[in-house]
């Protein structure tokens, strides 16, 4: 288990940008349900006890992620989530909704940040400075409490979302292809949130592309 370091935003304070976001996202490799992004500008002095336990939130439980994104967001000068839906998925691909979320995220922010930390990919079309680092969320606190706030966002709305669509588990699964959620796919057919262009769906049902 990777502990995330402060390396990156001691570096970029040091050449002055005392307002960095972290940024990553969460659910790109389901098959149900929107893609969401946390962006998250941390203090540059954070001494909680708290901080210890961050890890890339597919590492935390549940209720550790539930714990720690309440202590970010209280933390935090300021944090953001960008969603976007199943159908905008299908309509423009992963990787660009990916971006967009990104990118609404960011927008939420106030203040904007001076510079963006952002796992693995990077945005064209934004002027702030960046930097896309690999496995940022394991190795970049920042964008790891941005992968933090992000989960336990998309979490609760899936969670919404399963009264909405009931019948298909979203609540358990949280829109991921697990053994449970393709048989209630062959029993019941996509719901209006379901990836249409994503395998199995496409492949299950290529009438509905």
């Amino acid at each position: 288990m990777s502990i995330p370091s402060l390396i990156e935003e001691k570096l970029l304070a040091a050449q002055g940008y005392h307002l960095v976001a972290g940024i990553d996202e969460v659910g790109r490799g389901c098959i149900a349900g929107p893609v969401c992004a946390g962006a998250v500008i941390l203090p540059a002095r954070l001494r909680a006890a708290w901080t210890k336990e961050v890890r890339d939130s597919k590492e935390l439980t549940p209720s550790r992620r539930e714990l720690l994104a309440g202590h970010i967001r209280k933390a935090a000068a300021a944090f953001g989530i960008g969603v976007v839906d199943a159908a905008t998925i299908d309509a423009q691909g992963i990787a660009h909704a990916t971006r967009t979320a990104m990118k609404k995220a960011i927008a939420a922010l106030s203040p904007m940040p001076q510079f963006l930390l952002i796992d693995y990919l990077q945005l064209p079309g934004v002027s702030i400075p960046q930097k896309g680092v690999v496995d940022g969320d394991s190795c970049c606190f920042s964008i790891a409490c941005a992968s933090i706030i992000a989960k336990v966002a998309r979490d609760q709305l899936m969670v919404e979302l399963a009264e909405q669509y009931p019948g298909y588990g979203f609540a358990g699964h949280k829109g991921y292809g697990t053994e449970e959620h393709i048989a209630c796919l062959r029993r019941l057919g996509p719901s209006l949130i379901h990836r249409r262009t994503f395998s199995p769906l496409k492949e299950m049902f290529p009438l509905f592309i």
